[in-house]
């Protein structure tokens, strides 16, 4: 789309008009296409037949997992369409290319082993033996030090362009998805924003939320801040991928055009931006507004030296846990398998990949920047961020969090129609048609982890979206409340298979959603009846600790504290103490 993201001083939109006949291939009507004669319907990448290469050479015959939904066009189909058969369909186009190219006794052979291997056997590039020339190195560095010596005197502060956390360069901008999704530091949906350190925006005399005027290189953008600890002093970093057009509906009118400021001679950063202060405020949707722990050990941290000097350094970060008094809870009954979750704080890196993930998997809805505004979000799983350390270069801690299926539930006990029980096996249990929206259990749980569909946020006429719903989760309507229920339907899918073969569920049977989509391996499931069972392990380590277990709610989601190793010889923040965070 370079109309919308190339570089500003090009000019693109005015160089297409130059050209005799303009053809736009696209999935989207996008800003491009509006300079276009024809803009042709793609078929998406699941829908085609085409080939590809991996980095180090590996070819790959790529096979359509549906037919296009839309009747849309591959890149082999539209040039075919200037050939002297411009009706050949894309399949016939990637096989007749490969044909002769495959190693086989015959065509039809080669094609379908490439096809079933999923690559090419022999295409990968032949390995080459690279050394580097020191002269050259020696070269660059008195450059490198040249510019840092002697920078060009520009006054005003260094803007960086950056593609955003969730949207990227504006390619998944008609997302609502990755709309919705809290950027990893920021906690902000729905909008993109002026990154300011502390000490910059004190400079300037402005706070989160207050509109700038971005200036550089004689452009201007009217921008929001957001003050960001550990943002550099003296740097603007804008995201790229809003402000579109014309984009899709879900993408119009969100947030600012920062390839507006976008030069040739500027791609990822560029001295002398000015900043001006206006009148106006804009407000920026945020899911987590309150940073603090207020006391409780909600993040615990240590480094490897403090804790091989002491193993129990973690359990002391915590309230003790409530003695053996008798509880109000009555027995619960006990099954052969009992679930639970462990969280690894050392791994988590906050991509929000589980988030995703498990929205994918459970049906929940996209609620709107106003509804997030209001506190509405309805992700099952949120990713708090905590500061510690100073606030120009602070430490920073994620972690996810999920219900966390109480043994002694506050919400089970308040609930006047039974919507939210306990199963034997240890599930904190969600009866969607009893629930009558009271909201009872959402005000008792200490971990605010349920949501409620205020609206009618989901989309039962559309035909197409029927396809984006999982058919082993129910939609839900308005009125009900819903959360985290550990995949129980990959827990029953994982049951009937066992059952069938006459063997118990094996330890791993079970992934859910957010372990999946883990890159970082940091989310551990399984039976903690079987002491053998990874997720007993995890929980027998002396890093382990639950959340707010001084209330005796006993969760079953517990979380192992992050462990980090950091280098003597640099400064590095203090690991979160109890009543820290910021």
């Amino acid at each position: 789309n370079p109309v919308f993201d190339a570089p500003a001083d090009l000019d693109f939109g005015k160089a297409m008009g130059k050209v005799g006949l303009r053809i736009h291939l696209g999935l989207y009507d996008d800003e491009t296409a509006r300079l276009c004669h024809w803009h042709v319907a793609q078929a998406h990448s699941l829908e085609s037949w085409s080939d590809a290469r991996s980095l180090h050479g590996t070819a790959t015959i790529l096979q359509p997992l549906i037919a296009p939904l839309f009747d849309g066009k591959t890149a082999h189909e539209l040039i075919a369409a200037f050939s002297d058969e411009p009706e050949r369909a894309a399949h016939d186009i990637v096989k007749d290319f490969w044909k002769g190219k495959l190693p086989g006794p015959d065509v039809e052979t080669a094609w379908r082993k490439a096809l079933h291997d999923g690559v090419v056997d022999g295409s990968g590039f032949p390995d080459r033996t690279l050394r580097v020339r020191s002269s050259q190195l020696s070269a660059i560095s008195s450059q490198l030090q040249s510019k840092i010596q002697n920078p060009k005197s520009k006054i005003g502060l260094t803007l960086l362009f950056r593609p955003d956390p969730t949207i990227w360069d504006g390619s998944y901008a008609n997302n609502g998805w990755l709309q919705e999704l809290p950027k990893p530091l920021t906690k902000l949906t729905w909008d993109n924003a002026a990154m300011l350190a502390p000490a910059t925006a004190e400079r300037l005399g402005v706070t989160s939320e207050d509109v700038v005027e971005l200036t550089f290189e004689g452009r201007k953008v009217a921008a929001p801040v957001w003050v960001l600890p550990g943002q550099a002093e003296g740097c603007v970093t804008v995201h790229l991928g809003y402000g579109r057009t014309r984009g899709g509906h879900v993408a119009n009118g969100v947030g600012f055009d920062a390839y507006a400021l976008r030069m040739t001679g500027a791609l990822w950063a560029g001295g002398g931006l000015q900043v001006a202060k206006t009148l106006r405020r804009a407000t920026l949707a945020t899911t987590q507004h309150h940073h603090s722990m207020e006391g409780r050990a909600l993040v615990r941290a240590v480094t490897a030296e403090e804790y091989r000097k002491d193993p129990e350094a973690v359990a002391k970060m915590g309230e003790e846990p409530p003695g053996p008094a008798d509880s109000l809870y009555p027995a619960l009954p006990t099954a052969s398998y009992s679930w639970g979750l462990s969280i690894d704080l050392s791994t988590c890196v906050g991509c929000n990949a589980c988030v995703i993930a498990c929205q994918s998997e459970n049906n929940i809805p996209v609620v709107g920047k106003r509804e997030v505004e209001r506190g509405r979000a309805m992700h099952w799983i949120r990713v708090d961020r905590y500061y510690t350390g100073g606030i120009e270069d602070p430490g920073t801690v994620m972690q996810p969090v999920t219900c966390m299926h109480c043994e002694n539930a506050p919400c089970e006990t308040v609930c006047p129609v039974a919507a939210t029980t306990h199963s034997a096996e240890g599930l904190n249990q969600m009866i969607y048609n009893r629930c009558v929206g009271t909201r009872y259990c959402s005000n008792n749980c200490p971990y605010k982890v349920r949501r409620f569909n205020f609206f009618l946020y989901s989309d039962f006429t559309t035909e197409i979206h029927k396809m984006v719903m999982n058919p082993e989760v129910t939609v839900r309507s308005r009125g009900v409340m819903e959360k985290c229920s550990y995949c129980v339907q990959r827990i029953n899918r994982a049951r009937y298979t066992a059952e069938k073969q006459n063997r118990p569920i094996r330890d791993g049977e079970i992934v859910t959603a957010c372990q999946q989509a883990c890159p970082a391996q940091a989310i551990t499931f399984g039976n903690v009846a079987d002491p053998a069972s990874l997720v007993s392990k995890a929980k027998a380590e002396k890093r382990n600790y639950g959340l707010l277990t001084e209330l005796g709610t006993r969760p079953r989601t517990t979380y192992l504290a992050s462990l980090s190793n950091p280098n003597p010889a640099l400064a590095t923040p203090r690991a979160p103490e109890k009543g820290g965070g910021a």
